[in-house]
């Protein structure tokens, strides 16, 4: 495997017995085209982030297609309220004197992301770092052959949130100590550009930047970037540094590119995961962010903040399978602060960082992801530490919470509406309310029971018995009531991919020939290529595309296709079919590997949020989603490979 990572350290013992599995070797084959070098194309986009929620990102020619493209998009209150300081950089290297301007004419992604531009007899590399924790872009011009250049840059700066649109700010650019300080007046920042440049002309130009993605997308879409004036630079040994940062720091770029990739190879080897899965891995890095001294994990790039449903459906994809854990049980404690009579935050809000409570289902996600991290760990001090906040959802779901949350009659858990993940609302109009009793809230209360009840007996609370009962009495209810499809008990018999949650938990209340049915029937109306598409096409409600003659919301979840569920659904598979091997190769090529063409299309390397529900199923939403990204690789590693949680039996026998 090429791209300049490699493993130093021992394969998991799965790899080590099966190197030349049918397995690995078909997943290699999609995986490869991500170490070779990728034909630029403004379809593409490429992303770097910095472990802040900060980032750099434009289309792989260079250009900007969106008001969320730039070089340095801080975040200033982490992981939230990014800004964006750095649109873009004009480059341009003298040959014989005379300046032609750097193209993009190869994309590659691995070790660092970078761009080669070949001028006849010189060919000269751009790659970029973003040091981790700090909001700072390096950019490295390298001849491959080692021989000098002479370079002049010219950098266009904004200042403004990454939501909003530049109409005219004041700059003050000024030379201090070597260094070219940027001073917006519309924010307390300065940006410095570190280099060792021979010359800076100061010559301050607006320029207007027309997004066409954001226009097709009904948004704001008309920017202005300042260009500064220009920098000319002259190679040391081949090599030519430029430093964008708004920290108050002093930086070695060369050394800081090494650290980086370095940091890079570390993930690696800690995962133990067969190579094939580097590029999963790099892009499952990028989602793991700080919050205050706690780790969570941005929903998506580029516009979303960290989720508390989305975070927790991301997790064991993006931290357990990547042995991740001190930073899994970071996330986990991190959330907990922030529970709320048994209710966890859905979301913290960008602008104000503040959290939004609307969710029925993230508390008991958040349930089953402590259960999925001791499988991993066996950490009981945690489980110790953590068990009041899991008693806390049970007690305030039993006696009712927030938003109509509580424990009906029946043992069923009722909710209002707009609280599942299907959320979108309107004006005052959720598109999709499923108010009363939706069904995978059914699965996750059920399977949330069962987990406490393990956990009371291993704790030895007394409390196991009570919690048995109140599972036993859902699953009862839940089988005598749920006499055909339907995605909320007895009022809404659309038929949504909601279902796969049913059979896909580790406590499943239906029998084995309702989840064979229930595989079945999603295989046929809801499946395609890239995930489970959220509504049948047979349904007058059914958008095929994202973008329509209709407000792009209402599409959202009626009819676009979503990555993430296609995890859970393999998993429905394979309980249903077996784990044979001759059954995970087939689910490998049928559903797995069709999704892994998106890694060299969009976002290159990653998965986006969401895709139209009809062919050609083009990409939309954000273009790197950490739950289609997380379930993507723990489907892989879970239940392709069969690489298991090493106390999964432990749990499995209590």
């Amino acid at each position: 495997m090429s791209g300049g990572i490699r493993l130093r350290g021992g394969y998991s013992e799965y790899t080590r017995r099966f190197s030349r599995d049918d397995l690995l070797r078909e997943i290699d084959a999609k995986i490869s085209h991500l170490f070779k070098e990728i034909v630029p194309s403004d379809d593409r986009e490429w992303l770097l982030t910095n472990g802040l929620g900060g980032y750099a990102s434009t289309t792989l020619m260079g250009n900007l297609r969106r008001k969320f493209h730039g070089l340095l998009i801080a975040s200033l209150s982490p992981p939230v309220r990014r800004w964006v300081f750095v649109s873009n950089v004009e480059d341009e290297i003298y040959i014989d004197d005379v300046p032609r301007r750097f193209e993009n004419h190869h994309f590659n992604l691995l070790p660092i992301p970078r761009f080669t531009c070949n001028f006849g007899g010189l060919t000269i590399e751009k790659s970029f770092v973003m040091p981790r924790h700090e909001n700072t872009l390096i950019i490295r011009y390298r001849s491959l052959d080692g021989s000098d250049f002479r370079l002049r840059v010219r950098p266009i700066l904004n200042s403004r949130h990454f939501y909003d649109l530049n109409s005219g700010v004041r700059f003050d650019v000024d030379l201090d100590d070597g260094n070219i300080l940027a001073k917006p007046d519309n924010i307390e920042r300065t940006l410095r550009i570190i280099c060792k440049f021979k010359e800076f002309r100061r010559k301050l130009t607006w320029r207007e930047y027309r997004y066409d993605i954001d226009r097709e997308r009904g948004e704001g879409w008309i920017d202005h970037g300042l260009e500064i004036g220009e920098i000319e630079l002259m190679s040391e040994d081949g090599e030519a540094y430029i430093v964008f940062t708004i920290e108050d720091r002093y930086y070695d770029p060369e050394l800081e590119v090494r650290k980086e990739i370095d940091r890079r190879r570390d993930l690696i080897n800690r995962s133990g995961l067969p190579s094939e899965m580097i590029p999963l891995l790099l892009s499952a890095d990028g989602f793991i962010v700080k919050r205050r001294n706690h780790a969570t994990i941005i929903a998506g790039y580029h516009w979303f903040a960290d989720w508390g449903r989305d975070s927790l459906i991301s997790l064991p994809g993006l931290l357990l399978v990547t042995r991740r854990f001190d930073e899994a049980r970071s996330l986990l404690l991190n959330l907990s602060r922030y529970m709320d009579k048994g209710i966890l935050p859905n979301a913290f809000t960008e602008k104000e960082d503040v959290p939004i409570y609307n969710s029925v289902d993230a508390s008991l996600w958040f349930v089953d992801r402590v259960y999925q991290y001791l499988k991993y760990t066996n950490d009981i001090d945690f489980l110790r530490a953590i068990w009041p906040k899991l008693v806390s959802v049970i007690e305030h779901f039993e006696k009712g919470t927030l938003f109509d949350i509580r424990v009906d009659e029946d043992g069923l858990l009722h909710h209002g509406p707009g609280l599942t993940w299907m959320d979108v609302k309107i004006g005052d109009r959720y598109i999709t309310p499923r108010s009363g009793k939706a069904v995978e809230i059914q699965a996750l209360w059920y399977n949330a029971l069962r987990i406490i009840g393990i956990f009371s007996s291993l704790l030895g609370d007394g409390r196991a018995e009570h919690y048995h009962s109140l599972a036993e009495k859902a699953r009862k209810s839940f089988r005598e009531r749920f006499r055909s499809f339907c995605d909320v008990l007895d009022s809404d018999f659309s038929l949504r991919p909601n279902i796969v949650i049913l059979p896909s938990l580790d406590f499943v209340m239906i029998d084995h020939e309702l989840s064979s049915r229930i595989v079945d029937t999603i295989e046929k109306e809801l499946l395609t290529p890239y995930g489970l598409r959220t509504l049948n096409r047979g349904d007058p409600r059914y958008k095929p595309r994202l973008i329509g003659d209709y407000d792009k919301d209402v599409a959202y979840h009626n009819g676009c296709v979503w990555p993430w569920l296609l995890g859970f659904f393999v998993r429905a598979y394979l309980r249903v079919n077996g784990y044979s091997k001759e059954k995970r190769l087939f689910a490998l090529r049928r559903y797995v590997l069709p999704l892994m063409d998106n890694l060299t299309e969009g976002c290159v390397g990653s998965i986006n949020e969401i895709f139209d529900g009809d062919y050609p199923h083009l990409p939309r939403g954000c273009i790197s989603q950490a739950w289609s990204v997380g379930e993507l690789l723990r489907c892989i590693v879970e239940d392709i490979l069969y690489i298991r949680p090493e106390y999964e039996d432990f749990y499995k026998s209590l």
